[in-house]
């Protein structure tokens, strides 16, 4: 696929990207270099994937803690991914899955995604995590283009 120029090797300098389409957000990007005190959460709370920041001092105390159980309806995979190493080109698609934009991201940058489609190029030999909602869904969990 041949991508107009202007979008093929994005890197924002921006510290955290939302990429939207129209009202919805396709993906949050925290780059690597991204820094704050205390508690920050990057996403909406509406969402199904929760992505935090924590800064915090030494000696600082979070109380011991147990999740409660909660029945939740999750109607799409949300996917968190951490560039472990590397260059990863990530390329963005719209909800009609036409193509939208493209960024790049390197070695600490971590990406949401939470809608739309999406596509990778590796530019260099690269690790990644990925988090993302389970129980695994085997095929009907996507639609690949």
């Amino acid at each position: 696929m041949i991508f107009p120029e202007e979008n093929k090797n994005i890197k924002s300098n921006e510290l955290i990207e939302k990429i939207y389409e129209n009202n919805t957000i396709l993906a949050i990007i925290i780059r690597t270099n991204f820094k704050k005190e205390g508690i920050h959460f990057f996403t909406p709370e509406d969402f199904s994937q929760q992505l935090g920041y924590m800064n915090r001092p030494i000696g600082y105390k979070i109380s011991p803690h147990i999740h409660n159980k909660v029945q939740r309806t999750i109607n799409y995979t949300q996917e968190v991914l951490f560039i472990k190493s590397g260059l990863v080109r990530v390329d963005f698609y719209k909800l009609d899955r036409s193509f939208f934009k493209s960024r790049v991201l390197e070695s600490g940058d971590i990406i949401l995604l939470s809608a739309g489609g999406h596509g990778f190029e590796m530019l260099e030999e690269s690790e990644i995590l990925e988090v993302k909602q389970g129980p695994f869904s085997g095929n009907i969990d996507k639609t690949r283009f």
